[in-house]
């Protein structure tokens, strides 16, 4: 009788191990959950494609360690778009049709990103935005959600002016480059400064490879504006800051700045230093104790980890907790759905608010922020050659949204340098 027992005990236990190896054997051979992008490797967006991938690879590491989604990992499919916008539709025709990517992110900014939108649409997909500017205005897809803190499309412009009109300012010049992300915040700062019934003095734009600014700094300064609004690429940023530390801006100038890309870069700020000091600009993160949420310090030691060997931004306060972000919000709505149905993913993506590392995000309908979080900070105290001082609170201090605010404006220009 026993024996029986025993080894009626023994065919069970073989026959649950059987059942439960097969049950894990077909978890195991499930494919993963395709994520496909171009993303900058070359050309001149590259320092912000490699920042902004490194990013949501981390998440994918992350996500991956805690089981991954609906019990599958999850993969990047990822080409390099080499900063070129001729390049992005064939790359995402590829995914969709050859990799057979289940989510697609979009490329990094948005002269890369523009071309994709009647694709994306035409195609019935959601796309996760990755920091370019206005890309749906015009094709209003209704599962666009953009993982840059924008907000309305006037609110970057307007929280720079305002500040300006609060020091006094009464009068605007208008730098900006003669490309698509600039002329739209050109466009904007115009819109808000009738508005704000304030007079444009000088507003010029310049072609893309202008290497030296003088004469167009000398020309804006005889216009002696309280206000100059500069919407600038990372070469043009460096090589304006250094005409005015050359020729100055005249003492009437309240804020200078607004939006200059690259000075959220280290090596950019580090190259600059002290050249730096007054200018008010744009920024997305910065490590100022407003700012910090649930895994911000734990994603920073890893990323600064990793972009040693990457040889990537060191800092990565810009892009890279972004792209992580875009990897949460996907990940709460696959969870949330159950399943991988685009029409529901975005349903939840546009109706909920999602828990990040950069903070809570709610999406508008045209897959904007809600509420704009672009901040308006100020270089204070900087030094030459020193990487290490933009990661303490305080040399970037920030002057807007008012709920992240940690200082004051110091004001005109010229003595905020020193």
């Amino acid at each position: 009788m026993k024996r029986r027992t025993l080894l009626g005990a023994t065919i069970s236990a073989a026959v649950l191990g059987l059942t439960f190896g097969l049950t894990s054997a077909a978890t195991a051979q499930q494919p993963p959950i395709k994520i496909g992008m171009s993303m900058a490797q070359t050309g001149g967006l590259a320092g912000g494609g490699k920042a902004s991938q490194l990013g949501i690879e981390i998440w994918r590491d992350d996500v991956n360690a805690r089981g991954g989604l609906l019990g599958r990992k999850v993969e990047l499919v990822v080409y390099d778009d080499k900063s070129s916008a001729s390049e992005t539709p064939a790359i995402y025709s590829k995914l969709l049709d050859v990799d057979k990517v289940d989510i697609l992110f979009a490329p990094y900014a948005t002269v890369p990103t523009a071309p994709l939108m009647p694709l994306v649409k035409q195609r019935g997909m959601l796309l996760m935005g990755n920091f370019s500017f206005q890309v749906n205005s015009k094709v209003g897809h209704d599962m666009w959600f953009n993982n840059a803190p924008w907000g309305p499309a006037d609110s970057w412009a307007a929280s720079f002016l305002e500040l300006g009109q609060k020091a006094g300012g009464k009068t605007i010049a208008l730098l900006a480059a003669d490309q698509e992300f600039a002329q739209n915040l050109a466009l904007t700062a115009r819109d808000v400064a009738k508005k704000m019934n304030m007079q444009i003095v000088f507003d010029q734009a310049y072609p893309p490879n202008t290497v030296e600014f003088s004469s167009i700094l000398r020309a804006l300064k005889a216009a002696k504006p309280d206000i100059v609004y500069v919407a600038s690429y990372p070469p043009d940023s460096a090589g304006i800051l250094r005409a005015v530390n050359e020729i100055g801006i005249g003492n009437n100038v309240k804020i200078f700045g607004g939006g200059m890309v690259g000075l959220q870069f280290g090596a950019v700020m580090e190259n600059l230093g002290s050249l730096l000091n007054g200018v008010v600009n744009y920024n997305t993160w910065l490590p100022e104790p407003s700012m910090q949420n649930e895994g911000t310090k734990a994603f920073f030691e890893t990323y600064t980890k990793r972009a040693i060997e990457a040889k990537v931004d060191p800092l990565g306060y810009y892009l890279a907790p972004f792209g992580y972000a875009s990897g949460q919000m996907i990940e709460q709505a696959i969870k949330a759905v159950g399943s991988l149905d685009q029409k529901a993913l975005a349903k939840y993506l546009r109706e909920n608010e999602h828990k990040t590392i950069v903070g809570p995000i709610a999406f508008a309908a045209d897959g904007e922020r809600k509420e704009s979080a672009t901040l308006q900070a100020q270089f204070r105290g900087v030094v030459d050659k020193n990487m290490d001082q933009f990661r303490k609170p305080g040399t970037q201090v920030i002057l807007f949204p008012a709920k992240m605010k940690s200082g004051d404006l110091i004001s005109p220009f010229e003595a905020a340098r020193k």
